[in-house]
């Protein structure tokens, strides 16, 4: 099979992890997932892999073969694992799940290499584009930051108590990161490097984004620049882009009819596609502000998506 060059896969409450071509809008492969719910899609930096954080497991599928089985499952959470991601050239993985734990896993061998409690169900973990720090965010509205050199945690914030923080995104250059919650807030940290490696975090600003929940917050890639742009997700069934120079609102995508739970930039920031409770997938311009493509195969709400359509990124 060979491989395409764009990867797009989204994950549905019917249970199964669709991959799509991006531009006809075709789906070309169904993978059935019985076991549990699929809360998280995340495809490895060399296009090989695709990782399912499930419940509570997390599986890992050949991207390139036409097998059901994944080649890896990774046990050692208890519950729904939330997020899930990669070191930039594919070492290693790490985890969210709501069974208050945030771990590392070696892609090469089974079991957990690290663990760090959060004490509350874990909603959203980002990496630092150091690669040397993880940034929790969890249900009772904590976010922390897990140095991977020291093994400990180096700084806590809680931007408003007892509001759970359902999604965190770091800036490509690391000057930024931002937490949504489930009052339709973004706070805006500068990030700060201190004396030490540890991160600072200075506030910047506080952006009332949505009346509803925000599902997912996500900012720009490096090759969007000179533009930065940070999309909001939200239980309103919208997608707006903000300006990060100033937070003034660019676009709302409008064209969802239920919930949006995930976004994904593609990599030169000028495309955007969502995932929605409304079983749909879509494609939008971030010139335009336009769906142009419904990715439409899902009985049951979509609920997250993937996308890589960038150069390969190897291990050297």
């Amino acid at each position: 099979m060979t491989q395409p060059s764009v990867i797009l896969a989204t994950a549905s409450y019917d249970h199964t992890i669709r991959f799509w071509e991006a531009k006809s809008g075709r789906c070309y492969r169904t993978i059935q997932y019985p076991e549990s719910q699929v809360n998280r899609l995340e495809i490895t930096p060399d296009k090989r892999y695709l990782a399912a954080a499930g419940n509570p497991h997390i599986r890992l599928f050949d991207v390139n073969s036409t097998s059901p089985q994944p080649v890896m499952s990774y046990d050692s959470h208890t519950n729904n694992v939330m997020a899930v991601g990669f070191q930039c050239d594919g070492k290693w993985m790490y985890s969210g799940s709501e069974d208050g734990t945030v771990k590392i896993w070696d892609l090469r061998a089974p079991g957990c290499q690290r663990e760090y409690e959060s004490r509350a169900a874990v909603n959203t973990v980002v990496l630092h584009p150091n690669q040397t720090e993880l940034i929790s965010g969890d249900q009772n509205g904590n976010i922390r930051v897990w140095d991977l050199t020291a093994n400990s945690c180096s700084c806590e914030l809680v931007p408003e108590v007892d509001t759970a923080v359902r999604s965190l995104t770091v800036m490509w250059d690391g000057s930024l990161v931002v937490a949504a919650n489930n009052k339709g807030t973004c706070y805006v940290w500068r990030l700060l490097r201190g004396t030490q490696t540890m991160t600072n975090f200075e506030p910047l600003h506080k952006l009332q984004a949505h009346d509803g929940y925000i599902l997912k917050c996500l900012l720009s890639p490096e090759f969007c620049e000179p533009q930065r742009y940070l999309a909001t997700a939200s239980s309103d069934s919208t997608v707006k882009i903000w300006n990060v120079d100033g937070f003034t609102l660019e676009k709302t995508l409008v064209g969802h009819q239920r919930w949006v739970w995930d976004c994904v930039f593609s990599v030169d920031g000028a495309y955007l596609i969502t995932a929605s409770s409304d079983s749909t997938a879509r494609l939008w311009s971030m010139s335009t502000g336009e769906d142009i493509r419904v990715y439409s195969g899902h009985h049951k709400a979509t609920v997250c998506c993937a996308l890589h359509d960038g150069a390969e990124s190897t291990a050297a």
